[in-house]
Protein backbone atom coordinates (compact mmCIF):
# COMPACT_ATOMS: atom_id res chain seq x y z
CA UNK A 1 0.00 0.00 0.00
CA UNK A 2 2.83 2.39 0.82
CA UNK A 3 4.24 1.75 -2.65
CA UNK A 4 0.91 2.77 -4.24
CA UNK A 5 0.75 5.96 -2.17
CA UNK A 6 4.27 6.80 -3.29
CA UNK A 7 3.43 5.98 -6.92
CA UNK A 8 0.38 8.27 -7.04
CA UNK A 9 2.26 11.04 -5.23
CA UNK A 10 5.10 10.80 -7.75
CA UNK A 11 2.76 10.82 -10.75
CA UNK A 12 0.93 13.79 -9.27
CA UNK A 13 4.07 15.80 -8.61
CA UNK A 14 5.33 15.15 -12.13
CA UNK A 15 1.93 16.10 -13.59
CA UNK A 16 1.85 19.41 -11.72
CA UNK A 17 5.26 20.36 -13.08
CA UNK A 18 4.14 19.43 -16.58
CA UNK A 19 0.88 21.34 -16.22
CA UNK A 20 2.70 24.55 -15.31
CA UNK A 21 4.82 24.16 -18.42
CA UNK A 22 1.85 23.39 -20.69
CA UNK A 23 -0.06 26.46 -19.53
CA UNK A 24 2.47 28.68 -21.32
CA UNK A 25 3.48 26.37 -24.19
CA UNK A 26 2.87 27.97 -27.62
CA UNK A 27 -0.19 26.59 -29.39
CA UNK A 28 1.82 25.55 -32.45
CA UNK A 29 4.06 23.27 -30.37
CA UNK A 30 1.07 21.55 -28.82
CA UNK A 31 -0.41 20.96 -32.27
CA UNK A 32 2.92 19.58 -33.48
CA UNK A 33 2.90 17.18 -30.53
CA UNK A 34 -0.62 15.98 -31.28
CA UNK A 35 0.31 15.23 -34.89
CA UNK A 36 3.49 13.47 -33.75
CA UNK A 37 1.45 11.39 -31.32
CA UNK A 38 -0.87 10.37 -34.17
CA UNK A 39 2.11 9.37 -36.32
CA UNK A 40 3.68 7.33 -33.52
CA UNK A 41 0.37 5.61 -32.82
CA UNK A 42 0.20 4.32 -36.38
CA UNK A 43 3.89 3.46 -36.44
CA UNK A 44 3.29 1.25 -33.41
CA UNK A 45 0.18 -0.39 -34.89
CA UNK A 46 1.58 -3.94 -34.88
CA UNK A 47 2.70 -3.73 -31.24
CA UNK A 48 -0.58 -2.18 -30.15
CA UNK A 49 -2.76 -4.71 -31.99
CA UNK A 50 -0.67 -7.57 -30.59
CA UNK A 51 -1.03 -6.25 -27.04
CA UNK A 52 -4.74 -5.75 -27.58
CA UNK A 53 -5.17 -9.29 -28.90
CA UNK A 54 -3.75 -10.58 -25.61
CA UNK A 55 -6.22 -8.43 -23.65
CA UNK A 56 -9.14 -9.62 -25.78
CA UNK A 57 -8.10 -13.26 -25.41
CA UNK A 58 -7.93 -12.90 -21.63
CA UNK A 59 -11.33 -11.18 -21.55
CA UNK A 60 -12.93 -14.00 -23.54
CA UNK A 61 -11.28 -16.61 -21.31
CA UNK A 62 -12.65 -14.80 -18.25
CA UNK A 63 -16.18 -14.88 -19.64
CA UNK A 64 -16.53 -11.12 -20.14
CA UNK A 65 -19.70 -9.88 -21.83
CA UNK A 66 -19.84 -9.31 -25.61
CA UNK A 67 -20.38 -5.59 -24.92
CA UNK A 68 -17.15 -5.33 -22.93
CA UNK A 69 -15.19 -7.36 -25.48
CA UNK A 70 -16.44 -5.05 -28.24
CA UNK A 71 -15.39 -1.95 -26.31
CA UNK A 72 -12.02 -3.53 -25.60
CA UNK A 73 -11.22 -4.60 -29.15
CA UNK A 74 -8.89 -2.53 -31.33
CA UNK A 75 -8.69 -3.03 -35.08
CA UNK A 76 -6.51 -1.20 -37.62
CA UNK A 77 -9.62 0.79 -38.56
CA UNK A 78 -10.29 1.80 -34.96
CA UNK A 79 -6.64 2.67 -34.42
CA UNK A 80 -6.68 4.82 -37.55
CA UNK A 81 -9.75 6.59 -36.14
CA UNK A 82 -7.77 7.29 -32.95
CA UNK A 83 -4.97 8.86 -34.98
CA UNK A 84 -7.44 10.89 -37.03
CA UNK A 85 -9.04 12.06 -33.80
CA UNK A 86 -5.69 13.38 -32.56
CA UNK A 87 -5.15 15.17 -35.87
CA UNK A 88 -8.62 16.67 -35.76
CA UNK A 89 -8.00 17.92 -32.23
CA UNK A 90 -4.76 19.50 -33.50
CA UNK A 91 -6.73 21.36 -36.18
CA UNK A 92 -9.26 22.84 -33.74
CA UNK A 93 -8.96 26.36 -32.28
CA UNK A 94 -7.08 26.49 -29.01
CA UNK A 95 -9.34 27.20 -26.04
CA UNK A 96 -6.62 28.51 -23.74
CA UNK A 97 -6.38 32.28 -23.93
CA UNK A 98 -9.76 32.71 -25.62
CA UNK A 99 -11.61 35.78 -24.39
CA UNK A 100 -15.05 34.69 -23.25
CA UNK A 101 -16.06 38.28 -22.60
CA UNK A 102 -14.39 41.66 -22.22
CA UNK A 103 -15.62 45.09 -21.17
CA UNK A 104 -14.51 48.43 -19.73
CA UNK A 105 -15.85 49.77 -16.45
CA UNK A 106 -16.79 53.47 -16.04
CA UNK A 107 -13.56 53.99 -14.05
CA UNK A 108 -11.52 52.83 -17.04
CA UNK A 109 -10.62 49.33 -15.81
CA UNK A 110 -10.43 46.91 -18.72
CA UNK A 111 -11.70 43.47 -17.70
CA UNK A 112 -11.39 40.27 -19.71
CA UNK A 113 -12.73 36.82 -18.84
CA UNK A 114 -10.17 34.42 -20.33
CA UNK A 115 -10.05 30.62 -20.64
CA UNK A 116 -7.27 28.86 -18.72
CA UNK A 117 -6.42 25.17 -18.19
CA UNK A 118 -7.85 23.33 -15.22
CA UNK A 119 -4.39 21.97 -14.36
CA UNK A 120 -4.12 18.22 -13.68
CA UNK A 121 -6.90 15.89 -14.81
CA UNK A 122 -7.30 12.44 -13.31
CA UNK A 123 -9.07 10.14 -15.72
CA UNK A 124 -10.35 6.70 -14.66
CA UNK A 125 -11.88 4.47 -17.31
CA UNK A 126 -12.71 0.89 -18.21
CA UNK A 127 -12.21 -1.43 -21.17
CA UNK A 128 -11.93 1.09 -24.03
CA UNK A 129 -8.25 1.58 -24.92
CA UNK A 130 -9.13 4.07 -27.67
CA UNK A 131 -10.16 6.42 -24.87
CA UNK A 132 -6.48 6.61 -23.85
CA UNK A 133 -5.84 8.52 -27.08
CA UNK A 134 -8.95 10.71 -26.78
CA UNK A 135 -8.19 11.76 -23.22
CA UNK A 136 -4.51 12.39 -23.89
CA UNK A 137 -5.24 14.52 -26.95
CA UNK A 138 -7.98 16.63 -25.43
CA UNK A 139 -6.12 17.26 -22.18
CA UNK A 140 -2.94 18.23 -24.02
CA UNK A 141 -4.77 20.60 -26.41
CA UNK A 142 -6.51 22.31 -23.47
CA UNK A 143 -3.20 22.80 -21.65
CA UNK A 144 -3.79 20.18 -18.96
CA UNK A 145 -1.60 17.35 -17.76
CA UNK A 146 -3.45 14.05 -17.38
CA UNK A 147 -3.01 10.96 -15.23
CA UNK A 148 -4.73 8.00 -16.88
CA UNK A 149 -5.91 4.98 -14.94
CA UNK A 150 -7.39 2.31 -17.21
CA UNK A 151 -9.01 -0.98 -16.33
CA UNK A 152 -7.18 -4.25 -15.75
CA UNK A 153 -8.79 -5.80 -18.82
CA UNK A 154 -7.02 -3.28 -21.11
CA UNK A 155 -3.68 -2.85 -19.33
CA UNK A 156 -1.50 -4.32 -22.12
CA UNK A 157 -3.27 -2.21 -24.76
CA UNK A 158 -3.07 0.98 -22.70
CA UNK A 159 0.62 0.52 -21.96
CA UNK A 160 1.38 0.04 -25.66
CA UNK A 161 -0.65 3.12 -26.60
CA UNK A 162 0.87 5.25 -23.82
CA UNK A 163 4.37 4.27 -24.96
CA UNK A 164 3.59 5.43 -28.50
CA UNK A 165 2.06 8.69 -27.29
CA UNK A 166 5.11 9.37 -25.10
CA UNK A 167 7.35 9.03 -28.17
CA UNK A 168 5.23 11.64 -29.93
CA UNK A 169 5.51 14.04 -26.98
CA UNK A 170 9.28 13.58 -26.87
CA UNK A 171 9.64 14.27 -30.60
CA UNK A 172 7.81 17.57 -30.15
CA UNK A 173 9.88 18.52 -27.11
CA UNK A 174 6.95 18.63 -24.68
CA UNK A 175 7.13 17.45 -21.05
CA UNK A 176 7.19 13.65 -20.90
CA UNK A 177 4.90 13.73 -17.87
CA UNK A 178 2.13 15.67 -19.60
CA UNK A 179 0.47 12.29 -20.28
CA UNK A 180 1.03 9.55 -17.68
CA UNK A 181 -0.56 6.13 -17.31
CA UNK A 182 -0.88 4.48 -13.91
CA UNK A 183 1.02 1.26 -14.70
CA UNK A 184 -0.90 -0.91 -12.21
CA UNK A 185 -4.60 -1.70 -11.82
CA UNK A 186 -4.82 -2.12 -8.05
CA UNK A 187 -8.21 -0.77 -6.98
CA UNK A 188 -6.61 1.36 -4.29
CA UNK A 189 -5.18 3.60 -7.01
CA UNK A 190 -8.73 4.76 -7.82
CA UNK A 191 -9.28 5.83 -4.23
CA UNK A 192 -5.86 7.46 -3.99
CA UNK A 193 -6.48 9.57 -7.10
CA UNK A 194 -9.78 10.70 -5.61
CA UNK A 195 -8.05 11.69 -2.39
CA UNK A 196 -5.27 13.66 -4.11
CA UNK A 197 -6.40 17.10 -2.94
CA UNK A 198 -4.04 19.80 -4.17
CA UNK A 199 -2.72 17.48 -6.89
CA UNK A 200 -5.75 16.47 -8.99
CA UNK A 201 -7.88 19.44 -10.06
CA UNK A 202 -10.65 17.37 -11.66
CA UNK A 203 -11.40 13.64 -11.63
CA UNK A 204 -13.38 12.11 -14.50
CA UNK A 205 -14.54 8.50 -14.18
CA UNK A 206 -15.82 6.86 -17.35
CA UNK A 207 -17.22 3.37 -17.18
CA UNK A 208 -19.89 1.25 -15.56
CA UNK A 209 -22.19 2.33 -12.76
CA UNK A 210 -20.15 0.42 -10.17
CA UNK A 211 -16.98 2.33 -11.05
CA UNK A 212 -18.77 5.70 -11.02
CA UNK A 213 -20.37 5.04 -7.63
CA UNK A 214 -17.07 3.87 -6.13
CA UNK A 215 -15.30 7.03 -7.31
CA UNK A 216 -18.03 9.40 -6.13
CA UNK A 217 -18.25 7.70 -2.73
CA UNK A 218 -14.57 8.13 -1.88
CA UNK A 219 -13.44 11.19 -3.85
CA UNK A 220 -12.39 14.39 -2.10
CA UNK A 221 -11.56 16.20 -5.34
CA UNK A 222 -14.17 17.51 -7.82
CA UNK A 223 -15.73 14.78 -9.99
CA UNK A 224 -17.59 14.97 -13.31
CA UNK A 225 -19.45 11.80 -14.22
CA UNK A 226 -22.23 10.06 -16.01
CA UNK A 227 -24.21 7.17 -14.69
CA UNK A 228 -26.43 5.07 -16.94
CA UNK A 229 -27.07 5.75 -20.60
CA UNK A 230 -30.75 4.87 -20.71
CA UNK A 231 -31.44 6.40 -24.12
CA UNK A 232 -34.98 6.59 -25.50
CA UNK A 233 -36.60 6.98 -28.93
CA UNK A 234 -40.13 8.41 -29.04
CA UNK A 235 -41.97 7.67 -32.30
CA UNK A 236 -44.68 10.30 -32.65
CA UNK A 237 -48.04 10.02 -34.40
CA UNK A 238 -46.65 12.25 -37.19
CA UNK A 239 -43.44 10.25 -37.63
CA UNK A 240 -42.02 9.04 -40.91
CA UNK A 241 -42.15 5.37 -39.95
CA UNK A 242 -39.39 4.30 -42.33
CA UNK A 243 -37.13 6.96 -40.83
CA UNK A 244 -38.08 5.92 -37.30
CA UNK A 245 -37.27 2.29 -38.10
CA UNK A 246 -33.83 3.17 -39.47
CA UNK A 247 -33.10 5.36 -36.44
CA UNK A 248 -34.17 2.53 -34.11
CA UNK A 249 -31.93 0.04 -35.94
CA UNK A 250 -28.96 2.40 -35.91
CA UNK A 251 -29.48 3.36 -32.28
CA UNK A 252 -29.67 -0.23 -31.06
CA UNK A 253 -27.65 -2.33 -33.49
CA UNK A 254 -24.65 -0.28 -34.66
CA UNK A 255 -22.84 -0.66 -31.30
CA UNK A 256 -25.17 -1.95 -28.58
CA UNK A 257 -22.48 -1.88 -25.89
CA UNK A 258 -21.90 1.90 -25.80
CA UNK A 259 -23.55 4.51 -23.60
CA UNK A 260 -25.40 6.30 -26.44
CA UNK A 261 -27.03 3.10 -27.69
CA UNK A 262 -30.82 2.99 -27.71
CA UNK A 263 -32.45 1.14 -24.80
CA UNK A 264 -36.16 2.10 -24.94
CA UNK A 265 -38.71 2.81 -27.68
CA UNK A 266 -41.90 4.71 -26.91
CA UNK A 267 -44.58 4.63 -29.62
CA UNK A 268 -47.63 6.85 -30.05
CA UNK A 269 -50.81 4.79 -29.68
CA UNK A 270 -52.25 5.93 -33.03
CA UNK A 271 -49.45 4.39 -35.11
CA UNK A 272 -48.33 1.62 -32.77
CA UNK A 273 -49.78 -1.30 -34.75
CA UNK A 274 -48.12 -0.26 -38.03
CA UNK A 275 -44.81 0.81 -36.56
CA UNK A 276 -44.35 -2.14 -34.22
CA UNK A 277 -45.03 -4.61 -37.02
CA UNK A 278 -42.54 -2.86 -39.32
CA UNK A 279 -39.81 -1.99 -36.84
CA UNK A 280 -40.31 -5.13 -34.77
CA UNK A 281 -39.57 -7.38 -37.74
CA UNK A 282 -36.54 -5.34 -38.76
CA UNK A 283 -35.10 -5.37 -35.24
CA UNK A 284 -35.70 -9.05 -34.49
CA UNK A 285 -34.15 -9.97 -37.85
CA UNK A 286 -31.04 -8.34 -36.41
CA UNK A 287 -31.25 -10.52 -33.28
CA UNK A 288 -32.73 -7.81 -31.04
CA UNK A 289 -34.79 -9.14 -28.12
CA UNK A 290 -37.92 -7.05 -27.54
CA UNK A 291 -39.34 -6.67 -24.05
CA UNK A 292 -42.73 -5.01 -24.33
CA UNK A 293 -45.41 -3.83 -21.91
CA UNK A 294 -48.71 -5.75 -22.36
CA UNK A 295 -50.37 -3.49 -24.98
CA UNK A 296 -47.23 -3.38 -27.13
CA UNK A 297 -46.69 -7.11 -26.62
CA UNK A 298 -50.19 -7.86 -27.93
CA UNK A 299 -49.57 -5.86 -31.11
CA UNK A 300 -46.16 -7.45 -31.67
CA UNK A 301 -47.60 -10.93 -31.17
CA UNK A 302 -50.46 -10.15 -33.53
CA UNK A 303 -47.89 -9.15 -36.16
CA UNK A 304 -45.93 -12.35 -35.62
CA UNK A 305 -42.97 -10.55 -34.03
CA UNK A 306 -41.31 -12.46 -31.16
CA UNK A 307 -41.26 -10.56 -27.87
CA UNK A 308 -41.52 -11.10 -24.13
CA UNK A 309 -43.33 -9.13 -21.46
CA UNK A 310 -41.40 -6.27 -19.89
CA UNK A 311 -41.27 -5.51 -16.19
CA UNK A 312 -40.91 -2.05 -14.66
CA UNK A 313 -37.15 -2.40 -14.23
CA UNK A 314 -36.65 -2.98 -17.96
CA UNK A 315 -37.49 0.68 -18.59
CA UNK A 316 -34.82 1.76 -16.09
CA UNK A 317 -32.08 -0.54 -17.42
CA UNK A 318 -29.03 0.15 -19.55
CA UNK A 319 -28.89 -3.22 -21.30
CA UNK A 320 -25.69 -2.63 -23.33
CA UNK A 321 -26.83 -5.59 -25.42
CA UNK A 322 -29.27 -6.42 -28.23
CA UNK A 323 -32.30 -5.88 -25.99
CA UNK A 324 -34.95 -3.16 -26.27
CA UNK A 325 -37.78 -2.18 -23.96
CA UNK A 326 -40.96 -1.13 -25.82
CA UNK A 327 -43.96 0.83 -24.59
CA UNK A 328 -47.05 2.49 -26.10
CA UNK A 329 -47.85 6.03 -24.90
CA UNK A 330 -50.71 8.43 -25.50
CA UNK A 331 -48.63 11.32 -26.82
CA UNK A 332 -45.62 13.55 -26.38
CA UNK A 333 -46.57 14.58 -22.83
CA UNK A 334 -46.65 10.95 -21.75
CA UNK A 335 -43.35 10.31 -23.53
CA UNK A 336 -41.70 13.20 -21.70
CA UNK A 337 -43.11 12.01 -18.39
CA UNK A 338 -41.81 8.48 -19.00
CA UNK A 339 -38.32 9.72 -19.89
CA UNK A 340 -38.13 12.05 -16.89
CA UNK A 341 -39.26 9.24 -14.57
CA UNK A 342 -37.24 6.35 -16.01
CA UNK A 343 -34.39 7.85 -18.03
CA UNK A 344 -30.87 8.84 -17.05
CA UNK A 345 -30.69 12.36 -18.58
CA UNK A 346 -28.16 11.13 -21.14
CA UNK A 347 -29.61 11.09 -24.70
CA UNK A 348 -33.19 11.00 -26.00
CA UNK A 349 -34.69 11.53 -29.45
CA UNK A 350 -38.04 12.12 -31.14
CA UNK A 351 -39.06 11.22 -34.69
CA UNK A 352 -41.87 13.40 -36.03
CA UNK A 353 -42.78 15.67 -38.94
CA UNK A 354 -44.65 18.01 -36.58
CA UNK A 355 -42.29 20.84 -35.60
CA UNK A 356 -44.48 22.00 -32.68
CA UNK A 357 -44.43 18.52 -31.15
CA UNK A 358 -40.69 18.29 -31.75
CA UNK A 359 -40.05 21.60 -30.03
CA UNK A 360 -42.21 20.52 -27.09
CA UNK A 361 -40.11 17.38 -26.74
CA UNK A 362 -36.79 19.25 -27.12
CA UNK A 363 -37.79 21.73 -24.44
CA UNK A 364 -39.46 19.25 -22.10
CA UNK A 365 -36.86 16.49 -21.92
CA UNK A 366 -34.09 17.46 -19.49
CA UNK A 367 -31.25 15.36 -20.89
CA UNK A 368 -27.70 16.29 -21.80
CA UNK A 369 -28.49 15.79 -25.50
CA UNK A 370 -31.98 15.82 -27.03
CA UNK A 371 -32.44 15.13 -30.75
CA UNK A 372 -35.11 15.47 -33.42
CA UNK A 373 -35.14 12.97 -36.32
CA UNK A 374 -31.65 11.68 -35.54
CA UNK A 375 -30.09 8.66 -33.86
CA UNK A 376 -29.01 8.72 -30.22
CA UNK A 377 -25.63 7.48 -31.48
CA UNK A 378 -24.79 11.07 -32.47
CA UNK A 379 -24.16 12.01 -28.82
CA UNK A 380 -20.44 11.77 -29.33
CA UNK A 381 -17.66 14.33 -29.22
CA UNK A 382 -16.27 13.29 -32.61
CA UNK A 383 -19.72 13.61 -34.23
CA UNK A 384 -20.13 17.06 -32.62
CA UNK A 385 -16.89 18.21 -34.23
CA UNK A 386 -14.87 18.15 -30.99
CA UNK A 387 -12.27 15.78 -32.46
CA UNK A 388 -12.90 13.42 -29.57
CA UNK A 389 -14.44 13.48 -26.13
CA UNK A 390 -13.19 12.69 -22.67
CA UNK A 391 -16.65 11.59 -21.62
CA UNK A 392 -20.34 12.43 -21.69
CA UNK A 393 -21.43 14.22 -18.55
CA UNK A 394 -24.94 13.91 -17.17
CA UNK A 395 -24.04 16.39 -14.43
CA UNK A 396 -25.13 20.01 -14.63
CA UNK A 397 -21.96 21.54 -13.17
CA UNK A 398 -19.60 22.43 -14.72
CA UNK A 399 -20.04 20.47 -17.95
CA UNK A 400 -22.90 18.60 -19.60
CA UNK A 401 -23.01 16.31 -22.63
CA UNK A 402 -19.91 15.45 -24.70
CA UNK A 403 -16.87 16.96 -23.01
CA UNK A 404 -14.45 18.52 -25.44
CA UNK A 405 -11.83 21.22 -25.16
CA UNK A 406 -13.89 24.01 -23.66
CA UNK A 407 -15.19 21.68 -20.94
CA UNK A 408 -11.60 21.02 -19.87
CA UNK A 409 -10.93 24.68 -19.14
CA UNK A 410 -11.82 27.14 -16.43
CA UNK A 411 -11.35 30.90 -16.63
CA UNK A 412 -9.76 33.80 -14.89
CA UNK A 413 -10.33 37.54 -14.99
CA UNK A 414 -7.52 39.72 -16.30
CA UNK A 415 -7.88 43.35 -15.29
CA UNK A 416 -5.81 46.19 -16.80
CA UNK A 417 -5.73 49.66 -15.32
CA UNK A 418 -3.68 52.85 -15.27
CA UNK A 419 -3.49 53.64 -11.58
CA UNK A 420 -7.12 53.26 -10.44
CA UNK A 421 -7.71 52.87 -6.70
CA UNK A 422 -10.98 51.92 -5.05
CA UNK A 423 -12.81 54.73 -3.30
Amino acid sequence: MADLVQLIAQLGQQARVAARSLATTPAARIDDALRAMADELLAAQDAIITANAADVSAALANGQTPALVDRLTLTPKRLLACAEGLRQVASLPHPVGQKIREWTQPNGLQIAKVRVPLGVIGFIYESRPNVTCDAAGLCLKSGNAVILRGGSEALRSNLAIATALARGLAKAGLPAHAVQLVPVTDRDTVRLLGEAVGVIDLLIPRGGKGLIEAVVKSARVPVIKHYDGICTLYVDREADLAMATEIAINGKCSRPGVCNALETILVHRDIADTFLAQAGRALTERKVQLRAEPHALALLTQAGVPATVANADDFKTEFLALILAVKIVDGVEAAIEHIETNGSHHTDTIVTRDSATAEQFLAGVDSAVVLWNASTRFNDGYEFGFGAEIGISTDRLHARGPMGLEELTSYKYIVRGDGQIRQ
